[in-house]
């Protein structure tokens, strides 16, 4: 999905973090959950990456954090040019999009914090690695992204892993912190694995709300009124459905050699995976309530 390169970025919802010391010291609790969230594109188990952590967010926290801006990112054009503006243009479209929508689904919104890092960094939900990928931090209410996650998933997924859909772990990445704001996390059952858990409808939720995104992003404009975004082409969807299936539970399990084990999944075969993309982008974010389905039509 390409920039249309006279659109307007604010690239300040987006920063850029250095090296880091220090690891924010807390609870048990909210590593688990963070373990959760991260463990959505890589489908293992990241208890050996992430420490620390509090759930209040009131703890010891990251210490001696620099972040920089990305202000050389100001158009659709750098955009397409640069993986790091490419994030601070979909955050920009992200936001804008959201700063409506959710308050038609009764959530009352906040942009959340984004942060790009390399190698590793430290939040609220403890020390993390590049190796855990993507992930929403709640006691922080930032997404986290190395952007060498998107290597990974071209080599170890074996997903095309274009621009929109290094787009989509974005947006689904966007969708838990709407899952934050309207109070899913807390209400969902998060201990259960297998078709129907909430687990599943969370992260199929996130897929959704991704795809609600896709679906607007080409009438979601800046604030001189031009589109974010180009009208989405079929080989563009195609990419991002390809990274969908990729980190769907059966072909994480069934490239592992340890065969496929439904009652284990935590985050939806590929198909629902697919499915539930597709059902934000043709029909919306009001579509989204996985919840309210019957496990047979996850």
């Amino acid at each position: 999905m390409s920039f249309n390169d006279d659109a307007r970025i604010d690239s300040s919802k987006v920063k850029r973090r250095g090296r880091t010391a220090g690891v924010a010291g807390g609870g048990i609790g909210v590593v688990a959950i963070a373990v959760y969230l991260i463990a959505q594109f890589t489908g293992v188990n990241l208890s050996g990456v992430l420490s620390g952590g509090d759930g209040s967010g009131s703890g010891a926290g990251p210490q001696q954090i620099e972040s920089s801006s990305l202000d050389s990112c100001t158009t659709g054009a750098d955009a397409n040019n640069n993986i790091d503006c490419r994030m601070a243009g979909a955050a920009d479209s992200l936001d804008t999009y959201w700063s409506t929508e959710a308050p038609k689904l009764g959530v009352r919104y906040n942009t959340p914090k984004f942060f790009l890092f390399t190698d590793s960094t430290t939040t609220g939900c403890g020390a993390a690695s590049s190796s855990t990928g993507p992930f929403y931090c709640p006691p922080d209410q930032a997404l986290y992204v190395d952007t060498a996650f998107f290597d990974q998933l071209r080599q170890d997924f074996g997903a095309t892993a274009g621009p929109l859909a290094q787009m989509y772990v974005v947006g689904h990445e966007w969708g838990h912190h709407i899952q934050q704001e309207s109070g899913s996390f807390a209400t969902a059952d998060r201990t259960q694995t297998g078709p129907g858990s909430d687990t599943i409808r969370l992260e199929l939720q996130a897929d959704c709300y991704a795809g609600a995104w896709v679906g607007a992003a080409s009438t979601t404009t800046d604030s001189t009124g031009t589109a974010f975004l180009a009208p989405v082409t079929r080989a563009e969807v195609a990419d991002a459905l390809d990274a969908a299936a990729a980190v769907g539970d059966d072909r994480i399990q069934a490239a592992s050699g340890s065969g496929v084990d439904s009652d284990s999944w935590t985050h939806g075969s590929s198909a629902q995976r697919q499915k539930w993309f597709e059902v934000g982008r043709g029909r919306g974010a009001a579509s989204c309530d996985t919840f309210e389905v019957s496990a047979g039509a996850l």
